[in-house]
């Protein structure tokens, strides 16, 4: 399993994805899963990927076929909006899982992959979108400003109650890099290395790109910092109104004689 988000912010894009492919306990390693496109100067794209690995393989090496050799039809050099994009990567991924279904069928493995795709063509704003295997889409909102992909569930009640569209880059990344070590923590299948990276509205050309492995400084900090936060939080709860100060020996409650009847 996987983990990718994507925050679609005023100031630009955030993207972060796990390394960790695994298939079964005993077979574990790690394969970039971001996918960076900047095929003419007016536009740029990061595809994020989480399902079967060689699916999702075939079709970045499709993308980029397409691109080196353009037969006439759609390619992420010629669309025209971001929408159109996902359209044609979305048509791309839904021809290569078909091409194998019967096989992984016959073998009981899925094909499937699901895509998030970000970025901006000059002219357009920029924007975020998640693709399904079925080859349809969604696209992120003001209310909903982030895309998850794989193994949500777990990074996501961070993002829930922090990722809003004024987010800094910087605070979306650290978001971001908080929402992956959640769900590292919760999930075996998701792990370091982790890569992140920024896209600054406008500029067309990817801001900055990271990778942080596990026994890296900045995210063991980043991991203290929210543990110790949460903590921090949970002790300043207001307490029941039932409950004595701490400091204060704790009786246990007295049986209340019934009436007799």
């Amino acid at each position: 399993m996987t983990y990718c988000l994507g925050l679609s912010l005023e100031d630009g894009l955030v993207f972060a994805s796990d390394s960790r492919t695994n298939a079964g306990v005993d077979y574990v390693t790690t394969y970039s899963k971001m996918h960076v496109f900047t095929p003419t100067p007016d536009r740029f794209f990061v595809l994020l990927s989480a399902g079967n690995l060689a699916t999702t393989q075939e079709v970045v090496n499709h993308i980029q076929r397409d691109l080196d050799y353009p037969a006439g039809g759609p390619n992420l050099a010629n669309v025209r909006y971001l929408f159109e994009a996902a359209e044609y990567v979305g048509a791309v991924s839904l021809a290569v899982q078909k091409e194998h279904s019967d096989a992984l069928a016959q073998s009981g493995v899925s094909g499937e992959t699901t895509l998030l795709i970000g970025g901006q063509i000059a002219g357009q704003p920029h924007g975020l979108m998640m693709i399904y295997p079925q080859g349809n889409y969604i696209t992120s909102s003001p209310e909903t400003p982030y895309l998850q992909i794989g193994e949500s569930k777990y990074g996501k009640p961070a993002l829930d109650r922090i990722a809003h569209p004024g987010l800094s880059l910087n605070q979306g990344a650290r978001l971001a890099l908080v929402s992956l070590d959640a769900t590292t923590r919760s999930n075996i299948t998701v792990g370091p290395p982790f890569e992140l990276a920024t896209y600054q509205r406008d500029s067309l050309v990817l801001g900055c790109r990271c990778r942080f492995d596990a026994d890296d400084t900045y995210l063991i900090s980043v991991r203290e910092a929210w543990n110790n936060g949460i903590k921090e939080a949970f002790g300043n709860l207001p307490k029941f109104s039932w409950e004595t100060p701490s400091n204060e020996k704790i009786t246990k409650p007295q049986p209340v004689p019934l009436p007799n009847s």
